[in-house]
């Protein structure tokens, strides 16, 4: 038997939900506040949460990641007098089981109850086998919710052979991300073949990609196998993948429909199974907007999606990150391990790392140096360009008279911590940009610039709707 959560201020609904739930042979329970809702959904483990999205003291939209993350970590329908498919969007993506529009028939309540029921039965069945392998890693250090939720998703992923997408800013650790697809799969034992395409000029990544048969143009005096080839048994990854010219992004287009291709001044085809893994900073969509990457490629590529967060979104991994290194670094020395002053690790912890991962990882190697036989790092062991902007971020939170020109004159209180102020800023930008597009995703992402996934995500993290 099945405890099930109904939310809703409509005693009618839940009266009927109750009879559903109950008639299906579960336990049942209603609250007509989301305050009251949460309360029961943290004390009591339920399986599933009917919930309503406008309730007297709040969204339950909004507060959706909240339930999910309760005991039990239900899954959540969401019921709504409102038709609205942006709302409906974001519920899924939030990870709603399911999103019902009221009034709907008793069967249309009923069968979305069923299958997350069976959902959660298999799902528990699984989860009793004995596990005989975890995922590997391959390098990837870190313990927050944003990393684990894209470990999540990679492990999903790698037990699959469809191509996939990682996408995230530059020094995130889309490499990283990439290999650990390939040795988590079944694919592993074969090899994995990178192509950065941002390094490689235009006339050469064809060459590459499918290789020539010789004489194919001046100079080419002996075949050369391509890496589309040298990659069969295996996985293709190709790093910067926004900067494939678009003749080379038609033509492996074709690659990936058939897995066929014909190497440059060759007259015969030749087969490659691989499995492809893409990755980019660059906004795809936004590219295939304007005219500069293929929207049917882009469909190809996107079969799965990981979106990496920068490391300002995943603090909480900046200790460990630190330590992973310190000692890899200090290791390939042959110096003994060095410990972190205090200092040095707030100075780490407080500096946003625009360059992400990677710059964490070149700042530490730079402070080792620096220290060399020192056994303590501190901060005057940073590089200079992370220590001024430390300094000038302190000087201009204490000293009035070094204020950035055009900043309001200092008021009685003292000002927030950055990561406060940083928070309200991104709040008060993104509501008002939901208000300038009123409501529409879509148009949303045209004016910020942000991807569809990575809007929604933020306006999670913020608590707002699309309707906001």
């Amino acid at each position: 038997m099945s405890r099930i959560l109904i939310v809703d201020d409509d005693r009618k609904v839940c009266d009927l939900l109750s009879l559903v739930v109950q008639g299906s042979g579960h336990q049942s329970r209603t609250a007509y506040r989301l305050d009251e809702a949460i309360e029961a959904a943290r004390s009591g483990a339920f399986d599933v949460v009917f919930l309503d999205v406008n309730l007297p003291d709040g969204s339950g939209l909004e507060a959706l990641p909240r339930f999910r993350e309760a005991a039990g970590r239900p899954e959540v329908i969401i019921i709504t007098g409102e038709g609205d498919a942006d709302g409906a969007e974001l519920a899924i993506r939030s990870g709603a089981w399911d999103y019902i529009q009221k009034p709907a028939s008793i069967e249309a309540m009923r069968l979305p109850l069923l299958r997350a029921l069976q959902f959660r039965g298999e799902r528990q069945a699984r989860s009793e086998r004995p596990k005989l392998t975890a995922v590997k890693r391959s390098g990837i250090v870190g313990g927050s919710p944003q990393i684990l939720s894209c470990l999540d998703r990679l492990a999903m992923i790698a037990a699959t052979d469809g191509n996939v997408l990682i996408t995230g800013e530059t020094g995130t650790g889309k490499e990283l991300f990439a290999r650990a697809v390939h040795q988590n799969s079944l694919r592993s034992d074969g090899p994995f073949v990178v192509l950065d395409c941002s390094v490689l000029p235009a006339s050469l990544v064809e060459s590459l990609l499918f290789g020539h048969a010789r004489g194919a143009f001046t100079g080419a005096d002996r075949p050369r196998e391509g890496l589309i080839r040298q990659a069969d048994g295996g996985t293709l990854f190709l790093d910067e993948v926004g900067e494939l010219p678009l003749d080379v992004q038609k033509a492996f287009l074709r690659v990936l429909q058939e897995r066929r291709f014909r190497p440059l001044g060759s007259r015969a085809e030749i087969s490659s199974d691989f499995r492809l893994v893409a990755a980019t900073n660059r906004n795809l969509s936004q590219m295939v907007r304007e005219g500069r990457f293929r929207e049917d490629l882009l469909f190809r590529l996107r079969s799965f999606v990981i979106e990496l967060p920068p490391l300002r979104e995943r603090t909480g991994d900046v200790q460990e990150l630190a330590l992973h290194q310190l000692s890899r670094v200090c290791d390939r020395l042959g110096l003994g391990i060095k410990g972190m002053a205090p200092e040095f690790l707030e100075a780490i912890m407080n500096y946003r790392w625009p360059g992400n991962v990677r710059e964490l990882l070149h700042a530490l190697e730079h402070a080792v140096a620096a220290a060399l036989h020192e056994p303590t790092l501190h901060p005057k062991h940073l590089p200079d360009d992370i220590r001024v902007a430390l300094a000038r971020k302190s000087l201009s939170a204490k000293d009035p008279s070094r204020r950035i020109e055009g900043m309001p004159p200092p008021l009685g209180e003292p000002p927030p911590t950055f990561k406060q102020h940083r928070e309200s800023s991104d709040r008060e930008y993104l509501a008002r940009l939901m208000a300038f597009t009123q409501g529409s995703v879509r148009k949303a992402c045209e004016v910020s610039g942000l991807s569809r996934s990575r809007l929604y995500d933020l306006l999670k993290a913020y608590g707002l709707s699309p309707k906001t």
